[in-house]
């Protein structure tokens, strides 16, 4: 169908259903994340502390389109809010007939007017929406990228062929100028591939001498005639309410010849903090470092990064974009919670200026769906939008926005009940879910109920264990007949993550070892080793798994199995976790007793793994008690008030 054709049936379907959507939206009520949608008033007011929930955007409903994706959402000086998104002409893909649409609220978000196009791609991809409120205007300028579409739902041919615009609305929102190229002014000649704006809202500085700046991210990268060689991410910025625009603080990372880098930050989104320095936080794209966010700060005004972006290892979510919001005296960042897949939408704290994070377990969560890109908007004094790509099946089946007020969020959690570890350095392992002491092996040992307990190790740079040799040893105790039941969990989750684990199977019968690995910019591989029994007996049973030698050996009570190990990092560009009884992605927990933990970084002799089996309750042999990474006796829970 021709595009003027399809405008027209959009304006006509549109129009109709205008009535409808102005006083009733699909709300979810108040109740357990992952509720289905269900109609409800929409001029209800949350009762504080409550949450409600609409579709925004789905193809079921707005005709004309097969997809929606990529959120964003900005507050007028008239209190509009005007909720962006991509609107997917063909498919779902990212290079397709592409336009940039709109829906406004003038309540705060109850109801939402009918769907606008902003930009229509005809036949071309138009996306990748970052607008930003100019508060001395009331403009909003709306950044945005182009590049050549497909008829498919393939991916922008590399090097990929992408502009930046912009746009503005003078009258909040309702109308929007011709687009005008930014190449010259933010598209140097050696960021000639990939190039991203947002796709997130901008700020606008409100404090010191740089007051008044309008500042948005971008990430692109640089292609060598053969290959992409740097991948960059920028702060954009505009002191004249966006008529001219440069390029202000840069981070750049070179590709090696094997393909590898550090990082790649992207899909920027930003925060003024209190003090009015600039949050930085991005998504981190297959990088060597651990971790799938990345975050730096700028403390003048955007002009430069105060250092290089830091990874957070042991920042759970997948590799996706995620947006930020200050409130009040706490930073926001919505992304979703599992490491591996995008799913479990929730909303994280920070009470220091993002330096530190809540950890998955202290976030809230939206819900359990599959979920991914989002971003925030501040409503209220404490009223929070949250739009975000959700859905049963599918993270792109529909884009919702969900209203929630402060007191809705976890409140500030205080410490732990906690275990030691006496490796040297060690700090003491987090208790978590009401796990308790209960007798063991030598002593003490800690009891898992299944549903939510763990032992969580904070996270050090000494517990990665990298292409080492290591050890892993420990006893466990459990009548489990089903479920999987896990023992250690060190690294990534998933497929294709780098990690270690140990964990029993009941329904298969077996206890199981597995190490996956990345080397040089090879697919991940994996190795396990197996037990030929579940030994759920309700008995003390002593595990240990060792690589070394080219063998990855599974121990059982003395008794080896083993295979031939894959050469490569089990800890490298992915989130790092170690649990005790838990899975990392929080799908799993271990019902029983476990007592003991230790692992090395390098593979211990038959004789020393004798020696752990046979210990006294005074710490075995001084050998293997002084070059621990992790010793967890599990004999005590330490209340910390």
């Amino acid at each position: 169908m021709p595009s003027s054709h399809r405008a027209r049936l959009r304006s006509l379907v549109t129009a109709a259903l205008t009535a409808v959507l102005a006083v009733a939206a699909l709300l979810v009520s108040p109740g357990p994340a992952g509720a289905e949608p269900t109609t409800a008033a929409a001029d209800a007011e949350p009762a504080t502390g409550q949450f409600s929930q609409q579709i925004l955007f789905k193809a079921s409903q707005d005709p004309g389109y097969a997809c929606f994706r990529i959120p964003a959402i900005v507050r007028t000086t008239k209190g509009t809010l005007l909720a962006f998104a991509e609107g997917r002409v063909l498919n779902c893909g990212d290079a397709a007939d592409i336009d940039i649409v709109v829906k406004r609220s003038t309540d705060g978000g109850r109801t939402w007017g009918p769907l606008q196009v902003v930009n229509e791609g005809a036949g071309d991809t138009h996306g990748n929406p970052a607008p930003i409120v100019d508060r001395e205007t009331g403009r909003i300028v709306l950044a945005e990228t182009y590049n050549t579409g497909r008829t498919d739902s393939g991916s922008c041919q590399v090097p990929c062929d992408r502009t930046p615009h912009l746009q503005h609305s003078d009258d909040d929102g309702l109308t929007w100028s011709q687009p005008r190229d930014l190449s010259a002014e933010i598209l140097p000649p050696h960021w000639n591939s990939w190039y991203a704006t947002g796709p997130v809202h901008g700020i606008q500085l409100s404090r010191g001498k740089h007051a008044g700046r309008l500042v948005f991210g971008v990430n692109a990268e640089t292609w060598g005639g053969t290959r992409v060689t740097a991948n960059h991410a920028a702060l954009i910025v505009s002191d004249d309410g966006g008529e001219n625009w440069r390029i202000g603080a840069t981070d750049s990372y070179p590709i090696a010849d094997d393909g590898t880098f550090r990082q790649k930050p992207s899909e920027l989104t930003i925060t003024e903090r209190q003090d009015g320095s600039i949050f930085v936080s991005g998504r981190e794209q297959d990088g060597t470092d651990l971790g799938h966010r990345t975050q730096t700060v700028s403390r003048d005004g955007g002009d430069s990064f105060d250092s290089p972006f830091r990874t957070l290892p042991d920042f759970y979510t997948p590799q996706v974009q995620g947006s930020s919001l200050r409130l009040g005296n706490r930073l926001l960042i919505a992304c979703p919670g599992d490491p591996d897949r995008r799913r479990t939408m929730m909303v994280r704290s920070s009470y220091d200026g993002g330096r530190t994070w809540d950890s998955v377990d202290r976030g809230t969560v939206v819900t359990t769906d599959w979920s991914g890109y989002s971003d925030m908007v501040q409503i209220g004094k404490d009223t929070v939008g949250l739009m975000y790509e959700g859905g049963a099946v599918d993270a792109r089946d529909e884009i919702r926005f969900a209203r929630f007020t402060e007191s809705w969020l976890q409140s500030r959690r205080g410490p732990d009940p906690t275990t030691a570890d006496r490796a040297t350095g060690g700090r003491p392992a987090l208790v978590l879910g009401g796990a308790r002491a209960t007798d063991g092996v030598f002593g003490g040992a800690i009891e898992f109920d299944g549903t939510d307990d763990a032992v969580r190790l904070p996270y050090s740079p000494r517990l990665p264990l990298g292409t080492k040799d290591f050890t892993a040893s420990l006893w466990f105790r459990y009548s489990a007949t089903t479920g999987e039941q896990p023992l250690l969990w060190m690294g990534g989750v998933g497929t294709t993550q780098p990690q270690v684990w140990l964990r029993g199977e009941p329904a298969s019968d077996r206890i199981q070892g597995l190490i996956t690995v990345r080397e040089g910019s090879s697919p991940p591989r994996s190795a396990s080793v197996r037990t030929t029994g579940a030994y759920n007996d309700g008995q003390w049973h002593h595990l240990a798994l060792r690589r070394g030698g080219g063998q990855l050996t599974l121990f059982i009570d003395g008794t080896a199995v083993g295979t031939a190990d894959v050469p490569g990092s089990v800890s490298r560009n992915s989130p790092f976790g170690v649990h005790i009884g838990q899975k990392l992605d929080s799908r799993a927990f271990f019902n029983g007793a476990i007592d003991d933990v230790r692992v090395y970084d390098r593979a211990l002799g038959d004789e020393e793994l004798t020696g752990l089996r046979k210990r006294s309750a005074a710490g075995g042999t001084s050998t293997t008690a002084r070059d621990s990474i992790l010793w967890l006796p599990m004999d005590r829970v330490r209340e910390d008030h």
